[in-house]
């Protein structure tokens, strides 16, 4: 397997679709690098090899996205030497460092390029690149009218919030191939000098928030950090779960919760 620049990988490259979490320090990256099983040995790797048919190149992990009812599964962003960036499901970073990846049996002494069709069966394996595949569009007739993403900088640290609750929704998660109950958030505000305001966000509706037994227009203060992901339209709801405005913000693991 020989080395090659990122231009020349068959793979499609997956960039993160917008902000994601990057390592507060060196003791933070050794954790996360630790916890995905990327490394066992105490002087934990910088580069790891990406693999692609018959080429390889060594990648650097930035950073990783969250996903799942209460942020607890992780996508990496690696980046390659051009600077160009991707996401990659953990195990398959994982199984990418084995001598062993991409032959089709421990006799064979060069490794088969991978096929359109191979590839997508390894992507297919792991539900994170799955959900990171999937385009999100807008109806037809409202396709005239499609809105964009509010340009605001976030916060990297956890923040603390003012928010009502607008509804209860249910967005589609390709992970577990059914609906997840979310709560759609209105007039958020991140309390700071000076206050920034979000608009609308969503949250996973963990059991945590379900015991606090919320209720529709109620206020709420909390800690949380806010990232800029788009809620995933949900597959044959109800009309009450069904959200009628796009909303580009996700606040993950809210605590501290107060009504107010």
């Amino acid at each position: 397997m020989t080395t090659t620049s990122s231009s020349q990988l068959e793979t499609k490259l997956l960039p993160p679709k917008g902000e994601f979490e990057t390592f507060k320090d060196e003791s933070h990256y050794v954790q996360k690098v630790k916890e995905w099983g990327l490394s066992t040995t105490k002087e934990v790797k910088k580069q790891f090899w990406y693999k692609d048919g018959s080429h390889q190149q060594l990648v650097q992990i930035k950073g990783y996205e969250t996903y799942g009812i209460s942020g607890e599964f992780n996508t990496i962003i690696i980046e390659f030497e051009n600077g160009s960036q991707s996401c990659i499901h953990p195990a398959y970073l994982k199984e990418m460092q084995t001598a062993s990846f991409g032959k089709t049996n421990s006799t064979m002494t060069s490794v088969e390029p991978l096929t359109s069709s191979n590839q997508k069966k390894a992507e297919i394996s792991t539900s994170e690149q799955q959900e990171l595949q999937t385009v999100e569009k807008e109806p037809a007739k409202q396709s005239e009218n499609k809105q964009k993403a509010p340009k605001i900088d976030l916060p990297e640290e956890k923040v603390h919030f003012t928010a009502k609750i607008k509804q209860f929704a249910l967005t589609w998660n390709n992970f577990n191939e059914e609906n997840d109950e979310v709560i759609i958030l209105e007039d958020v505000i991140i309390n700071q000098d000076p206050n920034i305001e979000i608009g609308h966000a969503w949250c996973s509706y963990s059991k945590t928030l379900k015991k606090l037994e919320l209720i529709e227009g109620e206020a709420l203060d909390f800690n949380g950090k806010i990232v800029k992901k788009k809620l995933p339209k949900g597959k044959d709801v109800e009309e009450k779960y069904l959200v009628d405005i796009p909303v580009y913000f996700k606040i993950n693991n809210p605590s501290k919760i107060k009504k107010s």
